[in-house]
C-alpha cells in the first residue's frame, strides 16, 4: 500500500501525463483512475509501466493514451484478396514437383519465419531478408530461390506489397489451396534494404538431429511440445531433393494434399534404414517409396512428442485446428504490427521490451 501523499502524487502525475497526451493527440477522452486499477495487469496491457522502489515511490516510465484493444492498421495500398488470387494462380505447374509449387511456398514462409529468437527478439519474417545474403545461401534454404522467383511477378503486380508479407501470405494461400485449414494472416511486415539484420546461420531445424535439437530450435521461438508436433505435420506436404537437402523422396503418397497422413504413416507403417549413397534416412518397408528423416522418427521415439502424434493420427480435425494456430504464430514471430494510433504491437515481444522499447 502506498501512503496517501505518495498515492496522491502518483495519481496526479498519471492524470496530467494522460491528459497532456490526449490533448496533444486531439482526443477529448476522460481518464478515470482508481487505486484498484493501478496494478500489474493494467501495466502489461495498456503500456503504463510502474516500478516500485523500497520507499513505496512509483515512477511512471511509459504512458500511452492508446486503449488496450488497439485495432491494427492495415496497409491501404494493396488489395490482398487480389494478391491471394495472384498467388493461387501460380501454384499449379505440371512441369514442377508433383504438379504444384504449393509445398515449396509453404517451406518459403516457414523458413522466412523460423529464424526468430524470443531471447533477443531477432530473426523472424519481418524484413524479407531471405532474398539477400547471407540467408539466401544458407544450406537450409537451398532451392527456395525457385519460390522467390516464381512469386516475383506477384510482387511487381501489386505496388505497396512487401516481400516479407508476400512470402508469408504465399505459404498461407498454398496450405489453404491444398486442402488445409484457414490460417489467420495480416499484413504489416516491412522490407529491409539488405541482409545485415539476418541472424547467424544455424537457427533452422537440422533434419539429422533428434528430440533435444528439435526442442532447442522450437523452444527458442517460444513453442511448446504440442505446437512443435503440429508444425511438423507440414511434412504431409512436399518432398526432399538430393540436390537441395541431400535427402530424397516424399513423406506421404499425396504430397500436395494437406492431411494427417504424415502422423498415421509414422505410427502405422514399418520403417527401415535406407541403404543408399546419401545421408541417413528411413524408407517404408512395404513400398520403399516413402521416406522419413531422423528428426521425424524422433517424434515417435520421444514419449512427450509421441502422445501428440497419436492424438493427431486419431483426429485430423484437431490437427488442422492446432496447426492453423501454430502456423499463424510462426508467421508473426517478432513482427511489430502498426496500430491505428501509430504505435506498434509486437505479439511476441517480452514484457520488458514493451516497457523500455
Amino acid at each position: 500500500m502506498y501512503s496517501r501523499p505518495a498515492s496522491r502524487l502518483i495519481g496526479t502525475f498519471a492524470r496530467r501525463t494522460f491528459t497532456n497526451q490526449a490533448r496533444n493527440n486531439g482526443r477529448q477522452q476522460q481518464y478515470q483512475w482508481s487505486r484498484a486499477r493501478w496494478n500489474y495487469a493494467r501495466t502489461a496491457t495498456t503500456g503504463l509501466a510502474a516500478v516500485t522502489l523500497s520507499g513505496g515511490i512509483a515512477f511512471v516510465l511509459n504512458a500511452s493514451t492508446a486503449p488496450s484493444d488497439n485495432k491494427l492498421a492495415t496497409p491501404s495500398k494493396v488489395d490482398y484478396n487480389e494478391v491471394r488470387k495472384s498467388i493461387a494462380a501460380l501454384l499449379d505447374d505440371n512441369n514442377f514437383d508433383d504438379g504444384s509449387y504449393g509445398p515449396l511456398f509453404v517451406r518459403l514462409g516457414w523458413h522466412a519465419s523460423g529464424t526468430y529468437s524470443h531471447i533477443d527478439s531477432t530473426g523472424g519474417s519481418n524484413g524479407g531478408c531471405m532474398r539477400f545474403e547471407p540467408e539466401s545461401s544458407w544450406g537450409a534454404n537451398k532451392g527456395l530461390h525457385l519460390a522467390r522467383e516464381r512469386l516475383e511477378s506477384v510482387y511487381r503486380a501489386h505496388p505497396g506489397l512487401t516481400y516479407a508479407d508476400l512470402y508469408t501470405l504465399a505459404a498461407v494461400v498454398a496450405i489453404e489451396e491444398m486442402g488445409g485449414p484457414t490460417i489467420k494472416w495480416r499484413p504489416g511486415r516491412d522490407d529491409h534494404k539488405d541482409g545485415k539484420k539476418s541472424p547467424a546461420d544455424g537457427r533452422l531445424p537440422d533434419a539429422a538431429q533428434g528430440a533435444q535439437h528439435i526442442r532447442d530450435i522450437f523452444y527458442r521461438m517460444g513453442f511448446n511440445d504440442q505446437e512443435i508436433v503440429a508444425l511438423l505435420g507440414a511434412h504431409s506436404l512436399g518432398r526432399c531433393h538430393k540436390d537441395r537437402s541431400g535427402y530424397d523422396g516424399p513423406w506421404t503418397f499425396s504430397p500436395t494434399t494437406f492431411s494427417n497422413e504424415y502422423f498415421r504413416l509414422l505410427l502405422e507403417e514399418k520403417w527401415q534404414l535406407r541403404r543408399w549413397n546419401g545421408p541417413k534416412q528411413y524408407e517404408d518397408v512395404q513400398t520403399k517409396t516413402l521416406m522419413m528423416l531422423p528428426a521425424d522418427m524422433a517424434i515417435i521415439e520421444d514419449p512427450e512428442f509421441r502422445k501428440y502424434v497419436v492424438q493427431y493420427t486419431k483426429d485430423g480435425d484437431k490437427f488442422a485446428k492446432d496447426f492453423a494456430a501454430a502456423f499463424e504464430k510462426l508467421l508473426e514471430l517478432g513482427v511489430a504490427f502498426k496500430t491505428t494510433d501509430g504505435s506498434t504491437h509486437g505479439k511476441n515481444e517480452s514484457f520488458w521490451k514493451r516497457i523500455f522499447g
